[in-house]
């Protein structure tokens, strides 16, 4: 069956559809209603995160708490009264917080030089190609290796002290900060890219003004992962160097505690890593991210 189309003859006009027109009825916004509605004052208290992860806590520690008195072993199995009590004697005699104190001075050290290492890299790295290799075969050999692994090499070429307790963090921080820098820098768009080359942005200028903050998410990331390697990585080097070298760190606390039979010092001292991590995540950074990454509107969620 062949069509008007292919025969060669023009269809017939077909006018359009015509539609009726019509109007809306203004309605006033006193005929409206309510439209905005308060919330319970019980709602609004359940949306702050903080009062979520109190319960949270709440939670855990009644847990702690029954089965510490459930099994009623003090030796394996402490209850929660038990171990704050600990906490709190030795937080007033002052020997926690000396002990913190030495393990955040020798935190910071390695961490602070970590990081600046990374920093290198990674500069390096986006000038060369050479560099970025370099950066990408080191960190595939380096990166998986455990730092704990790397402790008898650090007691033969530093002896036992804190040279050897920094060697070890800025393992843990260096390839954690560089792979996600490194990632972030790759990720910028090549506009932004081309934008800083048009102002004539070179070298380490294009690097802080350009690479830096559109990669700050990915970097920011990175400072948080190599935090928490380098914060565990210490306490469980110090359980070794602490004891060795007479350090009085963290870590060395709770060896002595483990040495003396007293389970409840061991999480006294679990707590006070805990607390000291939880501080970190959750105002440190969290005061950063608020200040830069969302107040940029480069947050994701």
């Amino acid at each position: 069956m062949i069509d008007a189309k292919q025969a060669g003859v023009r269809p017939p006009f077909v006018s359009p559809v015509k539609r009726q027109d019509f109007t809306r009825k203004v309605v006033p916004v006193s005929e409206i209603g309510t439209i905005e509605v308060p919330l319970p004052w019980t709602q609004r208290i359940w949306n702050s995160s903080l009062v979520r992860r109190g319960v949270i806590l709440v939670i855990l520690a009644i847990v702690w708490e029954s089965y510490g008195r459930w099994l009623d072993n003090p030796l394996s199995f402490p209850t929660l009264s038990e171990t704050l009590t600990s906490l709190w004697t030795d937080i007033a005699s002052g020997t926690i917080p000396e002990r913190l104190q030495v393990t955040l001075r020798i935190l910071l050290m390695g961490y602070g030089l970590g990081i600046l290492l990374a920093a290198l890299l990674t500069t390096l790295a986006v000038s060369t190609r050479f560099a970025t290799d370099l950066l990408s075969t080191l960190t595939a050999m380096f990166n998986p290796m455990p730092a704990i692994a790397l402790l008898p090499l650090a007691l033969l070429w530093f002896g036992l002290g804190v040279p050897s307790l920094i060697f070890v963090i800025v393992h843990s921080v260096l390839w954690a900060v560089a792979l996600n820098t490194h990632a972030g820098f790759l990720s910028v768009s090549n506009t932004l890219r081309m934008a800083g080359q048009t102002f004539g942005l070179r070298g380490l200028r294009f690097v802080t003004g350009i690479l830096i903050p559109a990669a700050f998410p990915a970097i920011l990331s990175g400072l948080k992962i190599g935090w928490a390697f380098a914060w565990r990585t210490l306490v469980a080097a110090e359980l070794v160097f602490g004891v060795s070298a007479g350090q009085g760190g963290l870590g060395w606390y709770i060896f002595e505690k483990r040495n003396l039979l007293e389970t409840s010092g061991v999480f006294a001292g679990l707590i006070t890593v805990m607390i000291v991590g939880l501080f970190v995540e959750g105002v440190i950074f969290q005061t950063i991210e608020r200040l830069t990454v969302r107040r940029w509107g480069m947050h994701g969620g």
